[in-house]
C-alpha cells in the first residue's frame, strides 16, 4: 500500500505547501446577475485555471478543490446534469494546458455514481499527467469526508477479514493508508469562499490540524491576487499541533 505523508509543524514564515479550497458561491454569483446557477459554475471553472497558474509562484505544491460533494446530488436534475457536463468539458479542454504547465491531476471521491464517460476521462487525465512534476491538482468529485472514511474502514475491514491485517495493526496511520488522499500530504490551509463558515464534510480526517480561512468573496470573484493575500497571511500563523507555545 502507498505510504502516507505526515505533516510536520510549520514555523512562522513558512507558506502553505498544500492548500484546499471549498469553492462556494457560484449559484449566488449567477443569481445576483439574473442568470441561471450553471452560469456561475462555468465562471467558477475559469477561476480554477487562474489559481492553478498562480500556485507555483506562491510556493504551493498541492492544490485540492471541492467540485461536487456527495450531498450535491440533492440539487435539481438540471443543475446536476449541467455540472457533470461541465466536468467532462473541463477535462477535455484543459488537458493540453495542464500538460504544458506540468500539472499532475488526481481525482478523489466515489466514482460509482458518476457516468461512464466522465470516469473514463478522469482515468485518462490521471494517466496522461502521471509523469508531471509541477503542481499537484486534486479534484474532489462525488466526495464527502464521512463517505471517504466509511469506504476506508470497509477496505480495512476486508484486509482483516482476509487475514492480511489484525485488529492490533489498526491505528490512525493504518487507516490513513486506505483514504482517497493516501499519497497526498495533509492540507496546511483550507479556504472557503462566499462567507459561509462551515467545512461541509470536506477532508474531515486530513484537516484535523489545518489552518482555516473563511473569506466573504463569492468563488467566481476570488482572484489570484486575493488568493495570494490569503496564502501570504498564512505565514503569520504558528501551527502548534496541540503543543503549548514556547
Amino acid at each position: 500500500m502507498p505510504e502516507t505523508t505526515t505533516a510536520s509543524p510549520a514555523p512562522r514564515g513558512d507558506g502553505p505547501k498544500h492548500v484546499a479550497i471549498i469553492m462556494d458561491g457560484n449559484g449566488r454569483w449567477a443569481q445576483l446577475r439574473g442568470r441561471p446557477r450553471l452560469f456561475g459554475h462555468h465562471a467558477g471553472a475559469k477561476r480554477v485555471r487562474e489559481l492553478v497558474e498562480a500556485c507555483p509562484d506562491l510556493g504551493v505544491r498541492y492544490l485540492t478543490v471541492f467540485a461536487f460533494s456527495t450531498e450535491n446530488w440533492k440539487r435539481t436534475q438540471t443543475e446536476v446534469a449541467g455540472l457533470m457536463a461541465l466536468f467532462r468539458r473541463y477535462i477535455e479542454r484543459e488537458a493540453r494546458a495542464l500538460m504544458a504547465e506540468k500539472v499532475r491531476v488526481r481525482f478523489i471521491g466515489d466514482r460509482i455514481k458518476l457516468d461512464e464517460k466522465l470516469v473514463c476521462l478522469m482515468d485518462e487525465l490521471e494517466l496522461l499527467t502521471s509523469g508531471n512534476d509541477g503542481l499537484n491538482l486534486t479534484i474532489a468529485i462525488n466526495y464527502g469526508g464521512r463517505d471517504e472514511v466509511t469506504r476506508a474502514a470497509q477496505r480495512l475491514a476486508l484486509e482483516i477479514e482476509q487475514g492480511r491485517l489484525t485488529h492490533k495493526d489498526v491505528d490512525a496511520e493504518t487507516l490513513a493508508r486506505f483514504l482517497d488522499t493516501r499519497v497526498l500530504p495533509d492540507p496546511d490551509l483550507v479556504i472557503r469562499t462566499s462567507g459561509e463558515a462551515r467545512i461541509s464534510n470536506f477532508l474531515l480526517w486530513q484537516s484535523a490540524y489545518a489552518e482555516y480561512d473563511f473569506v466573504d468573496t463569492l468563488w467566481p470573484d476570488f482572484t489570484a491576487a486575493e488568493f495570494a493575500k490569503v496564502v501570504e497571511a498564512y505565514s503569520n500563523r504558528v501551527r502548534r499541533y496541540g503543543a503549548a507555545p514556547a
